[in-house]
């Protein structure tokens, strides 16, 4: 009788621990698309990433750079201070996307052009994203905003 105890907790036990591989397996296979890992300019052109790897880059739009073609195709270069990329996006801009103001766009790296498919910018005259303020300290070219 207590060797069918046993025999049962074990089996009860064993049952968990695949059930919970399973589990992580399956949660892991879901959020395989939802993930997307930042790089910045320079990182970027150090090591391209595959052509099929969506990730995110950010940096300051570079002056002189924004052009607006036909439709709602713009083109312009992200950098960090020091390199950069050529960004293209197909959409419509934030309104307060503007030269020499923090970016992160979502997207792919194809033929050394980072295609867009998602701009975020700014959203007030002081805020820039946490990756975006890392890479570009990272190349001494971040500036305090006045008032912090």
């Amino acid at each position: 009788m207590k060797s069918l105890k046993k025999q049962r907790r074990i089996q009860v036990v064993l049952l968990a621990v695949v059930a919970l591989i399973a589990a992580t397996g399956l949660i892991g296979y879901a959020m395989r698309d939802g993930i997307n890992y930042f790089r910045s300019p320079s990182q970027l052109v150090e090591e391209p990433p595959k052509s099929t790897e969506v990730f995110r880059i950010g940096g300051l739009v570079e002056e002189g750079s924004l052009q607006r073609g036909q439709g709602e195709t713009v083109r312009f270069s992200v950098t960090d201070g020091g390199a950069s990329v050529p960004v293209v996006f197909t959409g419509v801009l934030p309104d307060l996307f503007a030269e020499n103001q923090g970016m992160v766009g979502t997207g792919k790296f194809v033929d050394g052009v980072f295609v867009a498919s998602k701009i975020l910018a700014k959203h007030d005259e002081t805020y820039m994203p946490k990756e975006v303020v890392d890479a570009l300290k990272e190349q001494g070219v971040y500036q305090e905003p006045e008032g912090s």
